[in-house]
């Protein structure tokens, strides 16, 4: 069996070394994503997490979304309001809000409130600009 080794660029490298880490104001669990879409259905406007809302539809992740993610160079790691609690409970930024992960150090990278100005588009045109 032979293994097939990638080489990469260094500016490749360079965002290897960086992990964004999006956090939904959703607690995790199936019930918990019924009501989710329940919520988003019967009351759009008071839904809590505008993360949520411009990266998936009712029922599902937003193609647009996905393929962004599938050719982002920097990790991207997704967590539940109760998962980042449980992994990174020192943090107190209001959710949803996006973070930059560099070593050990967490800075928030976009927050509640900038997210909820953002459409999809504006979204990933932010990322893309950091990124070129």
């Amino acid at each position: 069996m032979r293994l097939h080794v990638k080489s990469f660029t260094f500016e490749e490298q360079k965002y290897m070394t960086k992990e964004l880490i999006f956090v939904y104001n959703a607690d995790s669990g199936k019930w918990n994503a019924y009501m989710d879409m329940m919520h988003k259905v019967f009351s759009p406007k008071t839904y809590p997490c505008s993360l949520c809302a411009i990266t998936y539809g009712i029922f599902s992740i937003k193609k647009e979304w996905q393929e962004f993610i599938n050719n982002f160079p920097v990790n991207m790691k997704f967590l539940h309001r109760n998962e980042w609690l449980t992994e990174f409970s020192g943090n107190k930024e209001t959710l949803p809000a996006i973070f930059l992960k560099e070593g050990n150090q967490i800075t928030t990278y976009i927050n509640s409130s900038q997210l909820h100005s953002l459409s999809l588009k504006d979204l990933i045109n932010e990322l893309n600009s950091d990124v070129n």
